[in-house]
């Protein structure tokens, strides 16, 4: 009988695609996944509108990426972090940075090694080292300061450990890594001669003036990394899906083998606006700041003023909310009840766990700040009937 492969017969259908689907299916207002419910900016968009309409930009880019998003991807992390990178050996443009988490996984680990997850953790990491054949291994964060055992984490490298992904602002804690734990990780890279994979999607998403360490700068790291950005969060055009790698030469060949084989080449006029994006002025990037951290200011009140414990993220576009003084059920139930009964949309983080930890979030729900102020003031509605007298 014709089947699907079995590398993928286990991994069933995302959490997200469930909760959405139930949120339309109640009108329910939709704090589950991580995406505006407003436009990014009108130049940024302009940008690739002009070059859709004018012939040049509507065939195959470069497999590496637009020459001009790659210089512009260069200038950004050169002025933002002072790394100093040559636009066609150390930057690759991709498919957003889900591929280019695969495309880092499929192009530097071979079958048979491990790599170290921090829980929870992006739902696809997962997913990549299994079909790349290499084996997960896991390391929790813990509510609520979500910090990590720094024995446990230790225990888990050994002769077969090939990488670890970091994913700084963290998704969906939004915790942000300190240095001493970045220094301590690195540590154990250089020990144990490990590769390490960062995601920093949410970079510019940094809040209270916090000032995150970038492992790629610390001291010996840059031979021994790779690290993921994209626009989506940034610009608030999460559907462009532009992403990509920088690092070291050899590091950063080796995912380009894989993605050559995956998308060859990016959108053409979506490179040309994201290199527009990349060269917005310092004012742009505060603003942003300003107006998330006011976003997320209000949901965190929002949640304990109705009976919810709500850390309040570092970074990021979530918060975490323990709900045990609320409802009695695990996650899963609480999401669905919730949604149904109050309208409201939340995401269960125990999917974002192994089988043997996800007990550590089963009184937690993840909910999405990165809404309009209508979408906010409609959630806050629903929510009061929560809270109690």
């Amino acid at each position: 009988m014709a089947d699907m492969a079995k590398r993928v017969a286990d991994f069933g259908t995302t959490i997200f695609s469930e909760m959405n689907t139930l949120a339309a299916q109640y009108n329910a207002v939709n704090l589950g996944q991580g995406k505006p419910d407003f436009d990014g900016p009108h130049e940024v968009i302009r940008a690739a509108m002009e070059a859709l309409s004018n012939g040049n930009f509507n065939q195959y880019a470069p497999g590496l990426g637009l020459p001009a998003l790659r210089e512009a991807i260069v200038a950004h992390e050169s002025h933002f972090y002072n790394l100093n990178l040559d636009p066609d050996r150390e930057v690759i443009v991709t498919v957003g940075a889900t591929e280019a988490v695969f495309a880092a996984i499929l192009g530097l680990v071979d079958p048979g090694d491990e790599v170290i997850v921090f829980e929870p953790f992006y739902d696809s990491y997962v997913p990549n080292i299994l079909m790349a054949g290499a084996v997960p291994r896991y390391c929790p964060l813990r509510p609520p300061t979500w910090e990590f055992d720094r024995d446990e984490l230790r225990r888990l490298f050994n002769d077969r450990t090939r990488a670890i992904i970091i994913n700084t602002p963290h998704n969906p804690t939004g915790k942000i890594y300190t240095h001493d734990e970045l220094a301590f990780i690195a540590s154990l890279c250089h020990e144990f001669d490990v590769l390490a994979i960062t995601d920093e999607v949410y970079e510019h998403l940094t809040f209270d003036g916090l000032q995150p360490t970038h492992l790629l700068k610390m001291d010996g790291m840059f031979e021994r990394s790779v690290k993921i950005g994209s626009i989506g969060k940034t610009f608030s055009v999460t559907g462009w899906k532009i992403g990509w790698i920088v690092g070291t030469a050899p590091l950063v060949a080796g995912a380009q083998r894989a993605r050559q084989f995956m998308s060859f080449a990016v959108a053409h006029p979506l490179q040309v606006g994201a290199a527009y994006a990349l060269k917005s002025p310092s004012t742009y990037y505060e603003e942003l700041i300003s107006s998330f951290e006011l976003k997320r200011n209000r949901l965190v009140n929002v949640l304990n003023r109705v009976g919810f414990k709500a850390a309040t993220p570092q970074g990021g576009y979530f918060v975490m909310a323990d709900f045990s003084d609320i409802f009695e059920g695990d996650d899963v139930a609480f999401a669905k009840w919730l949604t149904q009964e109050i309208g409201v949309t939340c995401i269960p983080p125990t999917f974002f766990y192994s089988e043997a930890n996800k007990q550590i979030v089963s009184k937690q729900a993840r909910f999405a700040f990165c809404k309009s102020d209508a979408m906010l003031n409609a959630a806050e509605e629903k929510l009061a009937y929560l809270k109690h007298d």
